[in-house]
């Protein structure tokens, strides 16, 4: 069966390899709007199915896989910043405290009927203000594209204090949600995945516990 990641992200294709299942690599088309009142639970489940029917509606014989992820913050979801200044502020909003890490996957087969999506949810404390750090980190323009202005796998790891949850969750991309998925799907993984989460072999994983 073919395997289609409906996905422009280069973080997700690497963790995907990780897998040893050989996979394409589809654009969805697909709009995300952050309308108010809205969970980021709810929101992230649509937007990754959205993306997921996209490329199905061209590979409606594949197994498509697709992933979404927004910040929960006392209720208030957040998406990728729009610029370095609503960076700035959603990461300084966000210093000092703990929040929701929210990635949601869905993975279906038109053909066979098949649809699912699950949702992986880890908790990130971020380190204190410091207008320094966080002026150094958003002239690397990291923050730009990722939701919440972050990325716990590059430099923004030096804002994070501690993890709870499965660290490829925050990456984007939750390992054991995608194989059980993928499982479910037809296509079980080949490769063991306790020896991947030992091993952390991704990015800043190993500064933080494993799951």
């Amino acid at each position: 069966m073919r395997l289609v990641l409906a996905s422009t992200s280069p973080r997700r294709r690497e963790l995907l390899s990780l897998l040893k299942i050989p996979f394409d690599v589809r654009a969805p088309l697909c709009e995300e709007v952050i309308p108010p009142h809205r969970s980021a639970g709810d929101l992230v489940a649509e937007f990754a199915t959205a993306k997921a029917e996209s490329v199905a509606a061209k590979e409606p014989r594949s197994l498509i896989l697709a992933s979404d992820t927004l910040i929960d913050c006392d209720g208030v979801a957040l998406g990728k910043p729009c610029g370095l200044a609503e960076a700035r502020s959603m990461l300084k909003d966000l210093a000092g405290r703990a929040h929701l890490v929210k990635t949601a996957v869905t993975c279906l087969c038109p053909d066979r009927g098949f649809h699912r999506t699950e949702i992986s949810t880890a908790v990130v404390w971020m380190k204190p203000f410091d207008e320094r750090i966080h002026e150094h980190y958003l002239a690397t323009e990291d923050s730009l594209g990722k939701a919440g202005a972050y990325s716990i796998q590059g430099p923004g790891a030096e804002l994070i204090e501690r993890l709870e949850g499965d660290f490829t969750t925050v990456v984007g991309f939750p390992l054991r949600v995608v194989a059980r998925l993928l499982d479910q799907g037809g296509l079980p993984v080949p490769v063991d995945l306790d020896t991947i989460y030992q091993s952390r072999p991704y990015g800043t994983w190993l500064r933080f516990s494993a799951d």
